[in-house]
């Protein structure tokens, strides 16, 4: 039933999405932006007007990239920020699911029409992950249905729903943690692995497969102590080491692997170039040389890059062409950037500090392992502060404090969204903690052996869709509800008005 309420509410939101961005796409007019902007491949067909007119907000800034790439390939040197999987796919249902319209709609009309369409999909696919996971991690029904119903209001929706490769990622990682968790790590390597190839902060998820393994070897130790047998105990202990590091290898080498063939593949490109520009269309050429792109060209001497120890071309995208790196985001006109990552970061904020409030012992000992009598891993207290729960916060601490001080401080929002189910695990926590709407108090129906002073039974009480429950009732929310949702919700919205209409967003 929980899983029927989530999808019903992810795709209500997901229809309320398109409807809304179509509606003030129309009504806003387009901002002139400097952003990329190739020329059309082809001349508009029938329904090209249409499908412009009612998903063309979703094909702003990066989703440009994303498009291009999928039309026409990797060509200019700044497409190689933008990694193939989510191109891929696009071109695949372009090709395939939407071929048959293809007299009446070009490629590009088509692959707008599968950004929208597939997006959805993967949303839909990355809401039932983190339910999943959720149940797993936090063993507590109600947080994980709470924390997957913000999630349908996530702050970032406008890029899980635009033509950006942020609801694929989310899928990926939500889904091959929830596999990771469940103990079918081929499954979860392989998941992880293609998240990998959909961003390049996938690599930071083969800290999973380090960690999770290192605890249920840990978890397996402990079941070995009362063993007697020492020769037995020593066998048993060599397989849990070798299994571990093997595990551990494995897992990583299938995660960066799609990275360092994909940084193969650019090296080649213009390290080693077979293309000549005599092989590509006037109009971008004159596109790149007004932009200031680079093409590759086998008659060019190679890019200063190439000769770098280590040649790779995503970092010296994000060096040249994003100015990204340490504090280099630190000016004061950026201060209207970091006011807007602020909620978000706010967020990771109080989760990091509220789960080392709860468990200063247990951060110490780096979640592996609890103090006392119970030193078991694999049965954790259920809720927020689970030890299950200790990598999750470090991992979004590491991407928050990343994101804040190397990065472009406003995707800091979509950064963590699509990355980390903690802004979401703590959101819910404080809803259920701090609002009485969420609690009934159930007085005894009998005074009968009833002791004076004895205190109230409190209950838990959530209904079918508690979010919904909560806006309907608004006026009477606590003011932790009121700011939680407020954020969500302004959020969810202003992304949808600001992002489609080329106005700067997080």
């Amino acid at each position: 039933m929980d899983v029927k309420t989530v999808l019903q509410f992810a795709a209500t939101t997901r229809g309320f999405s398109l409807l809304i961005q179509a509606l003030l796409n129309a009504a806003i007019p387009d901002h002139v932006a400097d952003a990329f902007s190739p020329p059309s491949a082809e001349e508009p067909r029938y329904l090209d007007p249409a499908v412009q007119w009612l998903l063309g907000g979703l094909s702003h800034w990066d989703a440009e990239h994303f498009l291009f790439i999928a039309e026409r390939g990797y060509l200019y040197e700044h497409n190689y920020a933008f990694f193939p999987m989510f191109p891929i796919i696009l071109r695949g249902l372009a090709e395939t699911i939407l071929w048959p319209i293809s007299a009446w709609l070009t490629l590009r009309g088509r692959l707008l029409l599968a950004v929208a369409l597939g997006n959805s999909a993967l949303f839909l696919l990355s809401v039932v992950a983190l339910y999943g996971l959720g149940r797993v991690v936090l063993q507590d029904r109600r947080l994980a249905l709470v924390s997957s119903l913000l999630y349908c209001l996530t702050p970032a929706n406008v890029f899980m729903m635009a033509g950006y490769s942020e609801s694929l990622f989310a899928a990926l990682t939500f889904g091959g943690l929830f596999l990771l968790e469940r103990g079918y790590t081929l499954r979860a390597c392989l998941a992880l692995g293609i998240a990998t190839a959909s961003r390049a902060n996938g690599l930071v998820n083969a800290g999973f497969l380090l960690y999770l393994p290192l605890q249920q070897a840990l978890c397996q130790v402990w079941k070995l102590q009362k063993d007697n047998n020492r020769h037995h105990k020593c066998l048993h202990y060599t397989c849990i080491i070798t299994r571990f590091l093997f595990t551990a290898a494995l897992g990583t080498a299938v995660i960066a692997l799609p990275f360092l063939v994909f940084q193969y593949y650019g090296y080649r490109a213009f390290c080693t170039p077979s293309l000549s520009l005599e092989q590509v269309s006037p109009a971008l050429i004159q596109l790149a040389e007004s932009k200031g792109y680079r093409l590759p060209d086998e008659n060019a001497p190679p890019p200063l890059w190439c000769l770098r120890p280590l040649p790779l071309i995503y970092s010296h995208i994000q060096d040249v062409y994003w100015d990204v790196g340490f504090l280099r985001y630190f000016q004061l006109k950026q201060i209207p950037n970091f006011l807007l990552a602020l909620p978000m970061a706010t967020l990771g904020l109080v989760a990091t500090h509220m789960y080392y409030k709860a468990n200063p012992a247990r951060c110490l000992r780096m979640g592996l392992w609890d103090g006392g009598t119970n030193k078991r891993p694999d049965k954790p207290i259920p809720g927020f502060y689970s030890s299950r729960v200790f990598v999750y916060v470090v991992h979004a601490t590491m991407l928050l404090g990343f994101g804040t001080f190397c990065m472009h401080v406003q995707v800091l929002t979509r950064f963590l969204a699509s990355s980390s189910p903690i802004p979401f695990w703590i959101s819910a926590n404080l809803l259920l903690l701090y609002e009485p709407l969420l609690q009934r108090r159930s007085l005894p129906t009998s005074n009968k052996g009833q002791q004076r002073g004895t205190p109230k039974i409190v209950v838990l009480y959530l209904p079918q869709n508690p979010i919904v429950h909560l806006l309907s009732h608004w006026k009477m929310c606590s003011i932790p509800t009121r700011w939680i949702l407020g954020y969500f919700i302004s959020y969810w919205l202003m992304g949808l008005a600001l992002h489609c209409n080329f106005l700067p967003w997080t």
